[in-house]
């Protein structure tokens, strides 16, 4: 492979399974992933933006309201023990490095060539599956060729932040 990958470590997890075992339902768990930011109060929300309802509010306080929201709507779900539906994917295992179009895994599991769907936990606020495509370029490494519009920017700003990180740690060595 000619082309240099740039990637950064990154404690993240990945379930995942090669696409052609079960592409319509991997497309169908795609998009509902995409749509838990559909909820009623998300819904509220964009309606009351859009009508310039919230041009006076706190933008943080409302944010953290909107997820305090959710979060008494996801203990609801445990109590009534309501779990999110997903699928059962065949293989779970940690991201050893990431990059804006790129990941590593830590095992050699992956097909070249062939393409997956998979599921990451982004260790963000609020925290939540991302849902991903991808294809691998060798027994490890993998790249991305489809995230949510929003997920593009979350992961986005993740590899920065880890990229940050490493500058820090490396600066700090430095100074030993």
């Amino acid at each position: 492979m000619s082309e240099k990958v740039r990637l950064v470590p990154a404690p993240l997890e990945i379930a995942f399974e090669k696409a052609e075992n079960d592409r319509e339902a991997f497309e169908r768990e795609f998009q509902k992933l995409n749509e838990t930011d559909e909820d009623p109060i998300g819904q509220w929300l964009k309606i009351a933006k859009a009508r310039g309802e919230t041009k006076e509010t706190d933008p943080v306080l409302l944010h953290l309201m909107i997820e305090l929201h959710r979060k008494v709507d996801l203990l609801t779900q445990i109590v009534k023990n309501e779990e999110p539906e997903r699928i059962e994917l065949a293989h779970h295992i940690p991201i050893e490095s990431i990059g804006f179009e790129h990941f590593r895994l830590k095992e050699p599991i992956l097909e070249p060539g062939a393409r997956y769907y998979g599921r990451i936990t982004m260790p963000l606020f609020p925290k939540r599956d991302m849902g991903v495509w991808f294809d691998a370029v060798d027994e490890r490494l993998a790249k991305i060729v489809r995230l949510h519009e929003r997920d593009e920017k979350e992961w986005s700003g993740y590899v920065v932040a880890r990229e940050r990180v490493m500058i820090r740690e490396m600066k700090g060595r430095k100074g030993e």
